[in-house]
């Protein structure tokens, strides 16, 4: 008897075993992370923050995705790296859709930013340059042509009524040297993003003539690309990504505080410019990341403007909305 009851006994443990084990063996591959491999043209700068913010308040996670953040040396680089497939979303410039136009393997998935207020236009605080109209004949440096900056400097210019070339622009590449450039007086201004001329409002050597988002309202200056090949093999990576973001721009609205420390810390700026980089920059993103027909208006002008396609393509071509996430309900 006790050899039949200790049968039993262990027949039972294994009959009761797989439904006890289940939890602890599943559990790994229930908690599974897609991750998403995401390229920033830049670290430290205001409008690529949400992907920290998104990863340090775990709304990526709770979609079920890992962001692997990834930061290059500008937009062209993160073009390359899409192109290389060593990154499944960008973050670049509305501009850079023409080079989805030219057979770049990407879509724009999401419009990210309407009006540029991440760009702005700074001079030395003794600088003659008081407002956009003293510009006429100066030099103002860019990064390069063809780029973002290269056609707000043409844009301010016929603004102005000048036409495009109503004042010189010299392309110097990084804020560095643009900044280097305007402090030895080799250019009259610069157009930078905003914390650069933020920087020197704050240490005294500078001042900000014009800042874009407000001169231009109707625009996409940045726009969320997915390459083809991940956003057909990987949809609802796509979808997660994206309603993870959306979720983020809603809780830096709702958490000022705990997104200004990011920031500071992600960008190693002083409480100040933090603060100020959060109340001046934040109205820019898109709430929905739905695109704006007449934004992409100007965007396909820019893009026979610049020289980079011969004639405005088919823009919608270029674009989908279907992975943003639903709008909500108020």
């Amino acid at each position: 008897m006790p050899r039949l009851r200790a049968f039993f006994v262990a027949a039972l443990t294994l009959a009761i075993a797989p439904s006890v084990l289940a939890p602890s063996v599943l559990a790994p591959a229930a908690l599974a992370q897609t991750k998403v491999r995401v390229g920033q043209p830049q670290a430290g700068t205001f409008q690529f923050v949400p992907l920290q913010v998104g990863n340090e308040a775990g709304i990526f996670k709770k979609q079920g995705i890992e962001v692997e953040i990834l930061s290059f040396g500008g937009g062209p680089r993160v073009q390359q790296a899409i192109a290389a497939d060593s990154i499944d979303i960008g973050l670049g410039s509305g501009p850079e859709l023409a080079l989805a136009a030219k057979g770049a393997p990407e879509i724009g998935v999401a419009a990210m930013a309407d009006a540029p207020y991440s760009v702005l236009l700074a001079t030395l605080n003794d600088s003659p340059i008081k407002t956009a109209a003293d510009l006429r004949d100066k030099t103002i440096s860019i990064s390069s042509k063809g780029s973002l900056t290269d056609w707000l400097a043409h844009e301010l210019s016929r603004l102005q009524g000048w036409g495009p070339d109503g004042f010189k622009t010299a392309p110097l590449g990084s804020t560095a040297a643009q900044t280097a450039a305007l402090k030895t007086r080799q250019i009259d201004g610069m157009i930078v993003e905003a914390n650069a001329g933020y920087r020197m409002e704050e240490d005294g050597s500078g001042r900000v003539v014009v800042q874009f988002g407000d001169i231009i309202k109707t625009f996409h200056v940045y726009v969320i690309y997915a390459r083809k090949g991940f956003a057909a093999q990987n949809p609802e990576a796509v979808r997660s990504f994206l309603a993870g973001w959306f979720d983020t721009i809603a809780y830096m609205q709702a958490h000022r505080a705990e997104t200004i420390a990011i920031v500071q810390r992600t960008a190693q700026l002083s409480p100040a410019l933090a603060a100020r980089d959060y109340d001046e920059l934040s109205g820019m993103f898109n709430r929905t990341g739905r695109f704006d027909p007449k934004a992409l208006a100007v965007l396909s002008r820019s893009f026979v403007e610049m020289g980079m396609l011969p004639q405005e393509p088919d823009i919608k071509a270029l674009i989908t909305e279907e992975f943003l996430p639903p709008v909500k309900s108020k």
